[in-house]
């Protein structure tokens, strides 16, 4: 496929050949990557380069624990709308000038391929990825209060990370590919200390990390 192998890290990430395939495999099956792995160990910051690998604009969803799926596909604005209503101000009767597009939603509507982060879905309700099955899985979503179906032009590259905190229900688990990023070995400390602090001195470098590996 043409979109096989594009991502092989970046100047500024050194990804391992596990993480490069698994990148690579869920471009190439247009599937969700599902990211884990101890806290720093680069599962936010693994986005931004796929983004900047391939070219593409970055769409991120920041998740929190009291995240609605339907945010991160659009939002109407009750509130404004009354308020307009109520002062005459515009056509309340265009509901489309009350609804924003989420996360989601501006990436399925994105004319050029993007790729959306959905950062630590695990922080939601345990119910929030199944929510997210069927629109990850058609690409497409309707707006209820207009009847607007938002289809994606371009199937976005989707990363979703996640740090543990809860279990992801296995219908989601299994639309994903999968990987653990786990943490960097005293080989990978070396060359992602000299790509973050190139003009480090190599030696003073070297033994602070065999020191840290040895605590």
């Amino acid at each position: 496929m043409e979109s096989f192998n594009k991502f092989t890290g970046t100047e500024g990430y050194i990804a391992s050949s596990e993480l490069q395939s698994a990148v690579n495999v869920a471009v190439a099956l247009e599937r969700p990557l599902l990211i884990k792995g101890e806290p720093g160990t680069g599962k936010t910051l693994l986005a931004h380069h796929i983004a900047k690998a391939l070219d593409q604009k970055l769409v991120i969803w920041n998740v929190k624990s009291t995240t609605k799926a339907r945010e991160g596909l659009y939002t109407y604005d009750t509130v404004a709308r009354l308020n307009d209503a109520r002062f005459g101000d515009g056509d309340v009767r265009d509901i489309s000038r009350y609804i924003k597009l989420g996360p989601l939603g501006r990436a399925f509507a994105a004319e050029e391929p993007v790729v959306l982060l959905i950062d630590e879905v695990d922080k939601a309700d345990v119910e929030f990825p199944n929510d997210l099955l069927h629109e990850l899985d058609e690409m497409s979503f309707e707006v209820l209060e207009t009847g607007e179906e938002v289809a994606a032009k371009k199937r976005p590259v989707t990363i979703i990370t996640s740090n543990s905190e809860k279990e992801l229900p296995d219908a989601f688990l299994r639309r994903c590919v999968f990987h653990y990023i786990d943490f960097p070995d005293e080989h990978q400390m070396k060359q992602i200390v000299e790509v973050h602090h190139p003009g480090l001195d190599r030696v003073l470098m070297e033994r602070a990390i065999t020191l840290f590996y040895q605590l």
